[in-house]
């Protein structure tokens, strides 16, 4: 166990299915394995955002593309002892959302969900018992056309993205996104997701500690929901100085 607890990271992305993404599935699995971590969440981004399967290409076709970076990671954790589960990170203009909770199939028998606006989307997924939390609601870049806040859709907030703070990344960081973020969550009584946003095998060590073995992705909702974390991090502590 790892910061007193079972380390799980919440944001992640593969080459398989984000544009952006540096590492495959299996990669991640085991560079997370070998790090520590109990578990994973693959959120690659989807259909408009920085997602690598041609959109062009018939839903079903996309939808096969797009989940085979997380199939990749399941296969490999299956076959080293670590659990991944699925989610995606929708897109639009910048504003960006982690849904977790749902599955392939269910994107299958809903391609309505493409063209979906954000509240359109966010009612499809919780029809169905998905789970969302916003992510970096207060990061600035070119690509994000502006900050778009929908506390009264979403189920929490990533109030810690450790690529804004990591001193494993590099470059310049940016604590106060996160500040803000952590500040609105608290104003509007949401519980606070924390990943790494991680592109590579890097380890920039973000994540959410709980106290226990989480069974699925359902029961990873149900522990943010229930605020059962023990700690979130963000990226500026390293194991092996504990």
């Amino acid at each position: 166990m790892l910061f007193g607890g079972y380390l799980y990271e919440t944001h992640m992305h593969t080459s398989e299915g984000s544009l952006c993404g540096g590492s495959t599935g299996a990669e991640q699995a085991r560079a997370y394995k070998e790090a520590g971590y109990t578990g994973i969440i693959i959120t690659d981004h989807f259909f408009y955002g920085n997602t690598r399967p041609d959109r062009s290409l018939p839903w079903a076709e996309w939808v096969e593309q797009f989940c085979s970076g997380y199939e990749h990671a399941k296969e490999e954790g299956d076959k080293i002892g670590l659990q991944v589960f699925f989610g995606w990170e929708s897109g639009y203009n910048g504003t960006e959302f982690l849904v977790y909770g749902l599955s392939k199939q269910w994107l299958l028998d809903h391609p309505e969900i493409r063209d979906a606006s954000v509240e359109e989307q966010m009612k499809l997924v919780h029809a169905d018992g998905g789970f969302i939390s916003q992510a970096h609601p207060f990061r600035e870049a070119s690509y994000i056309k502006g900050i778009h806040l929908y506390p009264y859709y979403i189920d929490a907030v990533e109030g810690y993205n450790a690529s804004h703070t990591s001193r494993f990344k590099g470059g310049t960081l940016h604590p106060e996104y996160n500040d803000r973020a952590v500040t609105y969550a608290e104003q509007y009584g949401l519980p606070l997701t924390a990943g790494s946003d991680q592109h590579t095998t890097n380890m920039i060590w973000g994540g959410m500690v709980f106290p226990r073995k989480l069974e699925d992705i359902h029961d990873f909702a149900k522990a943010v929901a229930n605020r059962e974390v023990l700690r979130l991090l963000d990226g500026t502590e390293d194991p092996s100085e504990r």
